[in-house]
């Protein structure tokens, strides 16, 4: 998968981000603090996620020292369903229930052993086919609209 990844800040997981992503197989598009561009938490999260919402991205992960700040900018980009998770039951729930396209993580609290268990979950999970799951799914897209 190609994966969009953004961080404003070289702190905590974000500097063994990318590497970890790619020790998964994924291929990563770097963002803010990663690549050569504004880093300011806004810009960069929004950058990424818009490379999910245009499909330059399969899925994106976001990051911010709360980790907040990434979520609330990636979901303001139609078509973006941002999850903030700092565990992996989270994030498998995020991908399952809410098919979350966008991972965001707090660089203040996610460890590197947990990073790797979030990013185990994220990457193995899928959405639900429960007809309930995917009609709030469904109804998300239509608020947008």
């Amino acid at each position: 998968m190609r994966i969009s990844v953004a961080s404003d800040s070289l702190d905590g997981v974000a500097s063994i981000l990318v590497s970890e992503i790619e020790k998964r197989g994924h291929m990563v598009i770097p963002h803010g603090a990663l690549a050569d561009e504004r880093a300011d938490w806004a810009w960069c999260c929004a950058r990424a996620a818009g490379d999910v919402a245009s499909g330059v991205a399969d899925q994106a992960i976001v990051c911010c020292w709360t980790g907040t700040g990434a979520s609330i900018a990636a979901n303001k980009v139609r078509g973006v369903r941002a999850a903030l998770c700092a565990d992996a039951a989270t994030a498998d729930g995020a991908r399952r229930w809410n098919d979350a396209n966008v991972l965001a993580i707090s660089l203040r609290l996610i460890s590197a052993p947990l990073l790797g268990e979030i990013l185990d979950a994220w990457f193995a999970g899928s959405p639900s086919l429960d007809e309930e799951d995917r009609a709030n799914t469904a109804y998300l897209s239509q608020m947008e609209n």
